[in-house]
């Protein structure tokens, strides 16, 4: 646990709908920027500003999926919440119940299993739990589905919700610039948010200033937003065209700043074991950074705003020290950021001498 878990965020500082439907375009959130326990305000527009020629901004290419299907259990209506698919066909998934009834919106925690229960898909399909994924088996459990999943959701599916949003959103709202449809159908069953602000244009003109784009892909898992353990295992890549860029730059002095934290659990991943640098890897990551791990392959992270007991501050604080966490999330709370991850954005850096700051 970190040093922010006694932190309250207020419910109105929970950002409830997209930057665009508040007047804005995806750019128009603000940018918080710790430089050790230096802290400015700025725009995200202000990006481009901030960082400088020779940076590799990494980035995950994974699309979110429309993870959210009604089902039923029983007579109970229940919603499936599809996590990760497994290597022999089966998918870790999260039931829900509906908040009062409805087939669409916000859903509420339920038990997990019991083993052996069929639950009652569109279109005729089902799937059968099988086991828990963790001794507990509180949670995500391991089911057999009897349709391709894929297809199932992009018939039936819709984006995950979580109660603090407004109202349903399209699939879209929950993708950024960079992501790719995956030939096999996988990805992400919820947003890899902290590359949501981006724009083309800001892409342009960042990679006009001498900034560098690597991509990699981590397809994230369910995170309940009423359990901050840590992350399960993870399906990623990191190319070979990647772990080549992040080694040159880092070797001529430029900086690698992860777009989100599943770039940092991807990178850390392919670290190269006993060495330095990072190499082409991919399969599962059961990864935790933490601050007594540390990092290795990262300057600084772009990342949303999380909650104080979110078991990502502990890679957050790995990255930036205690002190400085703790500091930008004061100012955070004291200038009425916004939260979540339609909400503002944290960008991380290592501290610096006044006469190199770019700000």
């Amino acid at each position: 646990m970190t040093a922010l878990a006694e932190l309250t965020v207020p419910e109105e500082l929970s950002a409830r709908v997209p930057a665009e439907q508040r007047g804005g375009g995806r750019d128009d959130v603000r940018l918080l920027v710790s430089r050790g326990t230096r802290v400015s305000h700025h725009a995200f527009r202000e990006l481009p500003g901030l960082v400088r020629a020779g940076d590799v901004l990494v980035v995950n290419t994974s699309a979110t999926l429309a993870a959210a299907v009604s089902g039923r259990l029983g007579g109970t209506r229940i919603v499936v919440h599809f996590s990760t698919r497994g290597d022999d066909g089966r998918w870790a998934v999260e039931l829900r119940t509906p908040r009062g009834g409805t087939a669409s919106g916000t859903t509420l925690p339920r038990p997990g299993g019991p083993a052996g229960a069929s639950v009652t898909l569109p279109g005729g399909s089902h799937l059968v739990l099988e086991e828990a994924l963790d001794p507990a088996g509180s949670r995500l459990w391991w089911a057999r589905p009897s349709c391709d999943v894929p297809g199932l959701l992009r018939r039936h599916g819709r984006p995950i919700r979580y109660g603090y949003t407004e109202r349903d959103q399209p699939l879209g709202a929950y993708r950024s610039v960079f992501a790719l449809p995956a030939p096999d159908g996988a990805g992400s069953a919820e947003m890899p948010s902290a590359s949501r602000p981006f724009t083309a244009g800001l892409v342009a003109e960042l990679v006009s200033r001498g900034v560098l784009f690597a991509p990699l892909t981590l397809h994230t898992g369910v995170a309940s937003t009423e359990a901050h353990e840590p992350p399960y295992p993870e399906r990623f890549e990191v190319p070979q065209s990647t772990a080549r860029l992040v080694n040159t730059a880092r070797a001529a002095g430029g900086r690698v700043i992860a777009v989100g934290t599943t770039a940092v659990r991807a990178l850390e991943s392919a670290a190269v074991p006993g060495g330095d640098g990072v190499r082409a890897a991919g399969g599962w990551t059961d990864l935790v950074v933490t601050p007594g791990r540390g990092v290795r392959t990262v300057d600084g992270l772009l990342t949303g705003l999380h909650e104080p007991r979110a078991s990502h501050l502990l890679m957050l604080e790995a990255i930036a020290g205690q002190e400085a966490l703790a500091r930008g999330y004061g100012e955070a709370l004291r200038r009425r950021y916004l939260w979540h991850e339609f909400g503002d954005v944290h960008l991380l850096l290592p501290r610096e001498n006044a006469h190199t700051l770019h700000c």
